[in-house]
This record gives C-alpha cells, structure tokens and sequence, in this order.
C-alpha cells in the first residue's frame, strides 16, 4: 500500500461519519478513485426520500434478528458502495477501471455491481462475512487487497 492509499482509506473512513445506519459498528464508506481523482463517495444510508434509521430510532434488522451478511434486502440502507456507483451513474462519470476504497469488503451484492462497473481493484479495511462475495470478485479477476494499518 503506498500513500495514495491511505489517503483515500483515511477518505473512506470520514465518509462513513456521514451514515445514518443504527447498527454499531456498521457506518460504511466508500470512495471510488480513477488516476488518483475522487469520482465519488458513498455511505450507507436510506435512499433520498425515506426515513433513516437514526431517524425511525431502531434498526429493522435487529428487530427482525437478522444475521450480518443475510438478507441484505430487508434494510432501509443503500450500501455504501451502491450508493458512489449510483452516484457515478447520475452524474454521468466514468468508473471504468477505477479503484473502490471502502471501509468494509463488499457483500455479494455490491460485489456484482461493482464487477459490473468496470472496477478493476478493491481496497477494503475490514472483513465481511460473505464468502460468495469474495468467489465473484476472484473469478471476475478484479484485484482485492485488504488494507492493513
């Protein structure tokens, strides 16, 4: 890792203040990077137009007692990394052959979109419990290095 990279992961990590996620430990920040340019950022958080959780008060997923890397779909949050490629799309910015810092390794999910993006590299902090995530970022041959401090 060089000192690009703690740029944009010390970046990444501001983003993630900005979440409006209840769960502990699950603020999440995205930066996506093209010839050492911010293109955009992203924090997971409700879609524009609908009530946050710090707004609700609660976290439907632990209501509901669902495990972290489950059912992604029963959240009122946009993932953090969907969030900078949606951002990308409208905006009308280019992220091929980008590079992705996030705070956290992208679900299956993101993995997919990101894959489909046109993003060749993946730098991430902490680990995420999805397996399959990791199989499609591999066979995609899209490199993921795992940021160590």
């Amino acid at each position: 890792m060089d000192k690009w990279d703690r740029r944009f992961m010390d970046m990444a990590q501001q983003v993630s203040t900005w979440s409006s996620c209840f769960r502990a430990g699950r603020a999440i920040g995205c930066v996506i990077v093209k010839d050492k340019r911010i293109m955009t950022t992203g924090y997971n958080g409700a879609p524009a137009g609908i009530r946050t959780c710090r707004d609700r008060g609660e976290c439907m997923r632990d209501r509901l007692g669902i495990p972290s890397g489950t059912r992604a779909e029963l959240c009122y949050a946009t993932h953090a990394e969907q969030n900078a490629i949606i951002q990308a799309a409208k905006l009308g910015v280019s992220i091929d052959g980008a590079t992705l810092y996030c705070t956290h390794q992208p679900c299956s999910v993101c993995a997919k979109m990101i894959i489909n993006a046109g993003i060749r590299r993946i730098v991430y902090r902490e680990g995420y419990p999805d397996e399959f995530s990791l199989e499609l970022i591999n066979e995609a041959g899209v490199t993921l290095e795992r940021y160590v401090v």
